[in-house]
């Protein structure tokens, strides 16, 4: 009975041993997999034969210990070691790695919820983020704005190539110098046309019909027509061109519908603030005479307008050239024009042009006007409401700006309306130069960009690249904590799955309630330490030849004992 019983102590032997080079060899093949956890096999004694409890010490002998012959082994657990594995940097932007505690969760096809080291992902046919196996990973969405929606878990998408996006300017920031020197700027051009009168010969009025309205020279004649197109072009203001601009006559249409129109051509700027009497009226006094059209500018030579003989012409074919003007004042005073570029929130870039002028300078410094156009403004007039102010102190530094906030209308564009930029003078300056110089260094808006390219931050958030320079969040990668991960139900395919002992999953962001942080373009290798596998392979070798020899050696102590009985 006991060498019998020998023999199924080396068999338990056998076994234990058999069990150890299994999870050696699984280790050992997966020495390369993504993500992969070693595990080790670990054993206990089996019950064992029990000769004698032993007794304790008397008072006239001494106590006796147990004697018991063991009955072998048996396997007592097969544990998987989540310590981390190394990273390797692959450049994938899909790639991730996860440095620390946690999982990234993944989403079957069944909805069901397994979990993940292995970070080797990749964008499927509909741009959503899937393991190598189709498992699409999760984590939290956006909003229309852009901003992430915590709490409830999503498929990630990255709409390569798909995705486009612009941004509204908000804010243009200018540099330069505004020369403190010049000469203050005291009158604007004032023109003078003809003098016209309606039919019968009264002085013409702002509410003369225009098919009534006659020149002097040619009572009999009509200036207009009904479907006549007057034609405005050639103009220029500060030496630079105006678009050319077109006025219809209709039956309806007076004098004072003309001017309003020449008025908005000439984006003369009629702001309160200005005082004198800048725009485009008709004369009611002598001088310079009743009937007369008076164009009258903003100060400053940049704002210098000049409206030649040929710049006004009519389809009439008896008055191809109707009106002219001859210039009475010149504008004067020291000033500055420049051009920028903003955005509306459909990516339509915007011009936006600014004369600065310089108002009044004393010992406490100077003071500069600023006046705002822009020709892509749906109003008639490309004027931007009032004019602002700019004031330097004795040391040239800006120490106060009115009025820096401008507003494009945008109507029927499809656009946000109106779009509001703020402009940034604070890097001005006020000294004494030869000339003013003023140019725009920054504004905050962005054309139309597709989506290019994207990262992965630390803390998980999805970083979408635009072709246009624009960055925009497009997700967050969730991560699941478990109080016992050694408790998770290994699958196939990098996989695990909650288990009865592994308690549930705590979702929550890279970074917080102990999860680890995201290092993206970088897989986490397996943490199989082939040394290790290779010493435990030796020994489990080593004690399964024992295991074995035992067997034989009670086979052979067996058949010594039939021998004697022959």
């Amino acid at each position: 009975m006991g060498l019998t019983s020998a023999m199924f102590t080396g068999l338990s032997g056998l076994n234990a041993n058999q069990y150890k080079i299994d999870t050696i060899g699984d280790n050992v093949a997966n020495v390369n997999t993504t993500g992969f956890k070693s595990s080790r096999a670990t054993f206990q004694n089996q019950f064992a034969i029990t000769l004698s409890a032993g007794t304790g010490p008397s008072g006239v002998s001494g106590g006796t210990n147990p004697s018991q012959i063991g009955r072998g082994t048996v396997l007592g657990s097969v544990q998987r070691n989540f310590s981390p594995g190394s990273l390797e940097t692959t450049g994938v932007p899909t790639d991730m790695a996860i440095e620390g505690q946690g999982f990234f969760i993944l989403r079957g096809s069944q909805n069901q919820q397994a979990y993940t080291r292995d970070g080797a992902f990749k964008l499927d046919a509909n741009n959503v983020l899937v393991s190598l196996d189709g498992y699409r990973v999760q984590g939290y969405g956006i909003d229309s704005q852009f901003n992430i929606v915590p709490g409830m878990l999503t498929d990630l998408e990255i709409p390569i190539g798909t995705l486009s996006t612009a941004r509204a300017s908000s804010l243009a920031m200018f540099d330069g110098n505004l020369n403190a020197n010049g000469t203050i700027a005291t009158q604007g051009t004032i023109l003078h046309s003809q003098a016209f009168e309606e039919v019968g010969g009264a002085p013409a009025t702002a509410g003369t019909l225009l098919i009534d309205l006659r020149d002097p020279g040619s009572p009999g004649v009509a200036l207009f027509n009904i479907g006549d197109v007057i034609t405005l072009s050639g103009v220029k203001k500060g030496g630079r061109e105006l678009p050319e601009r077109s006025f219809t006559v209709t039956a309806d249409t007076t004098l004072n519908d003309y001017l309003a129109f020449m008025n908005d051509a000439l984006g003369i700027n009629q702001d309160p603030a200005l005082g004198g009497t800048a725009g485009v009226r008709v004369s009611t006094t002598t001088p310079p005479g009743q009937g007369v059209l008076i164009i009258e500018g903003n100060p400053g030579i940049d704002n210098a307008l000049d409206v030649g003989l040929a710049s006004i012409r009519s389809t009439n074919p008896n008055f191809p050239n109707p009106i002219n003007f001859t210039e009475q004042q010149a504008a004067n005073g020291e000033s500055v024009y420049t051009t920028f570029q903003v955005f509306d929130s459909l990516g339509t870039p915007v011009q936006v042009k600014l004369t600065m002028v310089l108002e009044s300078k004393s010992n406490a410094g100077t003071t500069w006007r600023f006046y705002a156009e822009s020709p892509h403004d749906t109003d008639p007039s490309p004027v931007l409401g009032t004019t602002g102010t700019i004031t330097f102190d004795s040391n040239g530094r800006v120490i106060n700006v009115q009025n820096n906030t401008i507003q494009i209308n945008r109507t029927n564009t499809g656009a946000a309306d109106p779009l509001v930029v703020e402009l940034d003078f604070s890097a001005l300056t006020g000294l004494t130069t030869q000339s003013s110089a003023v140019v725009m260094t920054v504004q905050d808006g962005f054309p139309t960009g597709t989506l290019a390219n994207f990262s992965v931050g630390t803390d998980g958030v999805i970083t979408g690249i635009f072709t246009n320079g624009l960055t925009r969040t497009l997700g967050q990668v969730a991560i699941a904590t478990f109080t016992n991960p050694e408790g998770l139900v290994g699958g196939v395919n990098n996989l695990f799955f909650v288990g009865a002992n592994s308690g549930s999953p705590i979702i929550t962001t890279p970074q917080t309630l102990g999860a680890g942080r995201i290092v993206g373009g970088t897989l986490e290798l397996s943490n199989v330490d082939l040394t290790r596998e290779f010493i435990g392979l030796i020994t489990a070798s080593t004690g399964f030849s024992a295991a074995g020899r035992v067997i034989s050696t009670s086979n052979d102590l067996l058949n010594e004992l039939l021998m004697l009985a022959r």
